[in-house]
């Protein structure tokens, strides 16, 4: 008998694709909006200047000559792509610079590149994990972990974002799934913006006998004197066992690495079928990546580090001022702070969040949106992120439209989330 389902129903139904439809009618849908210039701290959006408080592009490296010129010299000596997967055809000079460089920057043993961030985290925590083992997982880490955990079908025990006493419990529960433990946290969550506690993570992993991988996409390029992110800024780099990194935020271009113990890489290297049944990377991203790590490694390096944390500082500071409700700045063992890149506005409501983020684009000001799943239910926010390339007059100007538009706002809105305690 045929059956009555049509599997494409939910296309047609869904709570999301209602509310699509709903927010095209009032032009207030904040995605898939016509980026026409290369990303600056303004840019041209569907005909307009506007600044951009929306990109990862945390050094400013996407329009740095040096990095243009590395994508243009692979393409000159490969080609546009290489039409193969990594362990074939597809593995070049280009790639093994990377891995050595990167691991050398990580200072750990090896290091192994995937061809996006997603495919990393799916690849590393897919193959490394089976359906024995179990992995602790804060509720903030990126989807990509989540679905790495899906694929190697261990147990996940979620605790609740940053509580490291329910960390524990989960890590106690853990004991009893028999199997290995992995804890996979983001260095620099993606959407919060705080940085995860890892000297206190990294003495409960050893407690329990478990492993610890730290996500470093946002922190790459970004925190730690080298720029070698969470782990390095903590000193704990000893006691993290894998660390994976992008190369969409930072280093300007797009594919992702593992880097940690030699055996463990070359297990991925023969193992992980999100590395071997993939195209390798076109070449201009891998040579766009390598001339970014080695502007990193520079001097010139820790002086952009330097300089997007003063700008991540500032924004968060003039938005506070505002009354908006932004993450607190992230206390460190030698009593100082330091705020991320990624600067969130709790808004709460999603439509809330769907009208702001309308108003100040229409003001001039691109900013990203995040709802559930992203966030928590009710968690909807703006999140803003700097770039070193930011100047103190364009922030001063946006902050100022944050200033205009959250009065107007308020007035017919209603008021938004105070400023944290």
């Amino acid at each position: 008998m045929p059956t009555t389902t049509d599997v494409f129903d939910k296309a047609r139904t869904h709570e999301r694709v209602l509310q699509l439809r709903a927010a095209r009618e009032i032009d207030a849908v904040p995605y898939f909006r016509r980026l026409e210039s290369a990303t600056a701290p303004i840019v041209e959006m569907e005909g307009q200047p506007r600044i951009m408080l929306g990109s990862n592009n945390y050094l400013g490296l996407t329009s740095d000559p040096r990095v243009i010129e590395g994508a243009h010299a692979a393409i000159r000596r490969y080609g546009t792509g290489v039409t193969g997967s990594r362990l074939l055809n597809g593995t070049l000079d280009l790639h093994l610079e990377l891995e050595r460089e990167l691991a050398e920057w990580f200072e750990v043993e090896d290091a192994i590149v995937f061809t996006t961030g997603h495919q990393a985290n799916l690849g590393a925590i897919g193959t490394i994990l089976g359906p024995g083992d179990t992995v602790v997982v804060d509720s903030g880490d990126h989807a990509s972990i989540l679905d790495g955990v899906l694929l190697s079908r261990a147990k996940m025990r979620v605790f609740r974002h940053n509580r490291l006493d329910l960390l524990e419990k989960r890590l106690q529960q853990a004991e009893g799934d028999g199997g290995g433990i992995l804890v996979v946290v983001d260095g620099v969550f993606s959407m919060e913006g705080d940085v995860a506690p890892l000297p206190q993570i990294a003495d409960l992993a050893e407690r329990y006998g478990a492993r610890l991988m730290v996500d470093e996409a946002h922190g790459l390029g970004v925190l730690g004197a080298r720029g070698a992110g969470t782990a390095e800024l903590f000193g704990v780099e000893d006691r993290v066992d894998l660390r994976m990194a992008t190369f969409s935020k930072s280093l300007a271009s797009a594919g992702g690495v593992i880097a940690g113990p030699a055996d463990v890489i070359d297990f991925l290297r023969i193992q992980s079928r999100p590395f071997l049944f993939t195209a390798s990377a076109v070449p201009a991203a891998v040579g766009s990546a390598l001339a970014a790590v080695r502007i990193c490694r520079s001097e010139e390096g820790r002086a952009l580090f330097a300089r997007v944390l003063e700008n991540a500082a500032y924004l968060n500071q003039g938005l506070r001022s505002l009354g908006l409700h932004t993450v607190e700045p992230t206390a460190l063992p030698d009593g100082s702070v330091v705020a991320t890149p990624v600067v969130p506005v709790l808004v709460a409501d999603d439509w809330k969040a769907a009208l702001l983020w309308k108003a100040l684009y229409e003001a001039g000001v691109y900013v990203n949106v995040a709802l559930h799943p992203a966030v928590p239910p009710g968690g909807a926010l703006l999140r803003t992120s700097v770039m070193a390339t930011h100047d103190r007059a364009t922030l001063d100007t946006a902050i100022e439209k944050f200033a205009q538009v959250k009065q107007a706002f308020e007035a017919e809105h209603g008021p938004l989330p105070g400023a944290a305690a």
